[in-house]
């Protein structure tokens, strides 16, 4: 018997073992180049999805008003001076005290959503309601539509507002999914819900009143 003949062979299965899974790397979904872990997004107006861009697909896309897709800006902005009382919140009529609202181009108008365990819950705001923020806060005018959001916590005694890139609620919006145990939600949620607005506040390259 030839040497080769008395070697056993490896089945595929077990050679597999000795192979380290090749890292996923991130692509851009519009012309499919590798992007690192921090990029640009896009959102996709109607549908209101985000897609992962490179910067040279993000630049083409930045300051349009009409196309299919818009670039995500990256200004956070914590607003310690934004005005914003008990009954005006009461008057949003929103079941929870975490929210995030944008100007919607399709729907013509201010969108309330709330995260949640089952995700983002859109709620029903009144004009007027909104109207009152508005002239409390002029800031809320410099918006823009679609890819800025006002992010609001008012969760126990915490009275936050905060200017973000519209993928920063989904990402709130993500991490309440992942953590959420229970109909409470558990401690360790609220735990990363904290952790994530001591980020923001971190991250906030300005802090501007109403009548800044």
């Amino acid at each position: 018997m030839s040497p080769t003949e008395a070697t056993p062979q490896l089945p595929v299965t077990a050679l597999r073992g000795f192979i380290r899974p090749r890292p996923k790397v991130e692509s851009c979904e519009l012309c499919s180049l590798p992007i690192g872990p921090e990029h640009s997004h896009l959102i996709e107006v109607q549908s209101r999805r985000l897609v992962c861009s490179c910067d040279a697909c993000a630049i083409l896309f930045s300051g349009q008003q009409n196309g299919r897709y818009r670039r995500v800006p990256r200004r956070i902005e914590n607003l310690t001076d934004f005005q914003l009382t008990d009954a005006q919140w009461e008057n949003l009529h929103l079941p929870i005290n975490l929210a995030f609202f944008f100007f919607s181009t399709p729907a013509k108008r201010v969108v309330a959503m709330f995260p949640g365990p089952a995700g983002a819950t859109e709620s029903l705001l009144t004009l007027e309601a909104w109207k009152d923020l508005t002239v409390a806060n002029p800031i809320l005018g410099e918006f823009e539509p679609d890819v800025e959001a006002l992010l609001v916590n008012r969760v126990a005694l915490a009275r936050e507002y905060h200017r973000v890139p519209i993928d920063e609620c989904y990402k709130l919006v993500g991490l309440i999914r992942m953590h959420w145990r229970g109909l409470s939600g558990g401690v360790e949620v609220w735990e990363h819900i904290a952790r994530y607005f001591d980020e923001l506040k971190n991250k906030s390259v300005s802090k501007r009143g109403p009548n800044a």
